[in-house]
């Protein structure tokens, strides 16, 4: 497979001597697959997957997203963030001969389809489902972002739909005082599935079946608002977790936490009003929980009306973004708070602390995300923008030009107050890059987290393809971009594994589930995270839908967290 290299933000040149088209390859597989593997079985390996990999990968995301109902109609989900939920567990193994890998996958909402396929109609709506206007009068604020009041269907574990992100031994959830401090990689004891939603659906680690279900009230009874980030994010040294919730209303109540891994005790960080937002993720340095309130702000009483994505109100480039600082470690709360121009994002990369460029007697903190310019990339996920055989989509992938494009950009907050201060300061870019390729789903080397860092990898949008058509790797330090991929290949998220002999950063290899749309099956790919080539591949004997976000557990030596 050839393998794409760049000495600039706005170009890349092929290692290959020939270049294949790149147009809507076939991909609608990957939004429907029928394939489950229930039981474990062995995946044919091709090259080599270094030892060091071994261990569980675990994957999730959307799988069906139409169920042909008992009167022979075709129920159909509108969003592709509104997907029946299937997580995905590939085991490496290892040993002196060869490298295996074993597979298997369920679906997480079983109870749910059957509803659907009994009546015709989910009973509750999701982030971007369209609903008929006279069914909604009956189904106000039944949503999986604002619970319903008579549960329909009932809920049971498989009823709800949470396919976000994964939690390996989230703290605060059945913390055992007796095994407090195994969090190593070989005692994985429990499994949470998590979305923007403040509510949780524990998995069987080994069968994925869903086996139980949480909400953020469980961890502390304050944290009673719908709202939360999918992505909660994990201490690299303790283990600890922290997120927000929020609590909609007149006056609007975030409210940020951290969970001991040690005790499993919640403590409420912080608690402010402000503006109503979809925030998918957050950051944190070594000393602070870092929340930016992006440009996606929300109309609490449109919930009401439509689906989540009808309350998401369009950026207004005149109102700033707002990050707030909140001390994770003193209890002094929320410590500072910052402008920026407006933008919106799904993905935050890396936050670090610095000394300040002004006065190197301070601190500034340097935060990198994935930003986008507006929320017009929501409205890209729909099913119909999609998938490649709709004419609808290829229309939308033919108009959607520079609206949809995304960059690695790096902010500075400088100066950070000794004390807790009310003044606004103002936050700054220092840069911004990687437009052409559009990047999404990054990852990193998680030694870095909180730490200055070097590389960020991530899948690339760059229009090639209705959805994902590479795997990039960024130098924050040169500027520079590696590019991997290949002709009507659909790559997933990559994740890093570092090999514990290696003296860089990026000495380890990159995890990505694949969708072959030409040949119609889906592989484990392994590249080599230095230079992006193929080390090797596990060939899956059906297609793993597309997917958002997974976690790779070693098998030995290092904590598990939140990604």
């Amino acid at each position: 497979m050839p393998s794409l290299t760049s000495n600039s933000n706005d170009a890349a040149t092929s290692n290959s001597s020939t270049e294949e088209p790149w147009n809507n390859w076939p991909n609608d597989i990957g939004f429907d697959p029928e394939y489950e593997e229930r039981t474990p079985v062995e995946l044919t390996v091709l090259g080599d997957i270094p030892a060091y990999a071994a261990g569980t990968l675990y994957r999730i995301g959307p799988g069906k997203s139409q169920v042909e109902t008992k009167d022979g109609q075709l129920f159909q989900l509108s969003h592709w963030f509104d997907g029946f939920s299937q997580t995905h567990r590939f085991q490496i193994l290892s040993s002196e001969a060869s490298t295996r890998v074993l597979y298997n996958s369920r679906f997480g909402t079983d109870a749910l389809i059957e509803h659907v396929r009994a009546t015709g109609n989910i009973g509750k709506f999701g982030f971007g489902q369209k609903r008929d206007p006279c069914k909604s009068v009956f189904n106000k604020v039944q949503t999986e972002y604002v619970p319903p009041v008579v549960p329909d269907p009932p809920i049971v574990p498989d009823s709800m739909n949470i396919s976000v992100t994964l939690s390996v031994n989230m703290p605060g959830l059945d913390h055992d005082p007796n095994r407090s401090n195994e969090r190593w990689a070989n005692g994985i004891r429990t499994l949470y599935a998590k979305t923007d939603y403040s509510a949780f659906q524990k998995l069987d680690p080994e069968t994925l079946e869903p086996i139980g279900l949480a909400t953020q009230e469980s961890l502390h009874p304050d944290l009673t608002g719908p709202q939360t980030a999918s992505h909660a994010r994990s201490d690299p040294v303790t283990g600890d977790m922290y997120n927000f919730n929020l609590t909609l209303g007149a006056e609007s109540t975030y409210r940020v936490f951290g969970v001991s891994a040690s005790n499993g005790k919640t403590t409420i960080l912080a608690t402010f009003t402000g503006i109503p937002a979809y925030v998918h993720s957050l950051f944190i340095t070594e000393d602070y929980v870092l929340l930016c309130v992006w440009n996606s702000h929300l109309n609490p009483l449109e919930l009401a009306k439509g689906s989540f994505m009808d309350s998401i109100m369009p950026t207004d480039p005149s109102k700033p973004a707002k990050w707030y600082v909140v001390d994770r470690k003193n209890g002094k709360g929320l410590v500072a708070t910052y402008d920026s121009p407006a933008f919106f994002c799904f993905h935050t990369i890396n936050a670090w602390q610095e000394p300040s460029k002004e006065d190197p007697t301070k601190t500034d903190i340097v935060a990198d995300l994935v930003r986008l310019d507006n929320t017009e990339f929501l409205k890209f996920l729909y099913y119909e923008n999609l998938k490649s055989s709709l004419p609808s989509a290829k229309k939308f992938a033919a108009s959607r030009g520079e609206v949809l494009r995304s960059t690695i950009t790096r902010f500075r907050l400088p100066t950070l107050p000794y004390v807790p201060s009310p003044e606004t300061l103002q936050a700054t870019v220092e840069w911004s890059s990687c437009r052409p390729f559009s990047p999404e789903l990054p990852t990193m080397n998680p030694a870095f987290v909180t730490k200055k860092y070097r590389y960020a990898y991530a899948t690339t949008f760059s229009g090639k393809a209705t959805l994902t058509d590479g795997i990039m790797k960024f130098d924050c330090e040169t500027q520079e971009t590696s590019l991997w991929g290949h002709h009507g290949h659909s790559p997933g998220e990559p994740i890093f594994v570092a090999n514990p002999k290696g003296e860089s950063e990026d000495d380890g290899v990159l995890l990505s589930v694949v969708l072959d749309g030409l040949r119609g099956y889906s592989y484990l790919l392994c590249l080599d995270a230095r230079d992006l080539t193929e080390l090797g591949r596990a060939e899956v004997k059906g297609v793993v839908g597309f997917g958002f976000h997974g976690q790779h557990v070693p098998v030995v030596g290092i904590p598990t967290g939140d990604w």
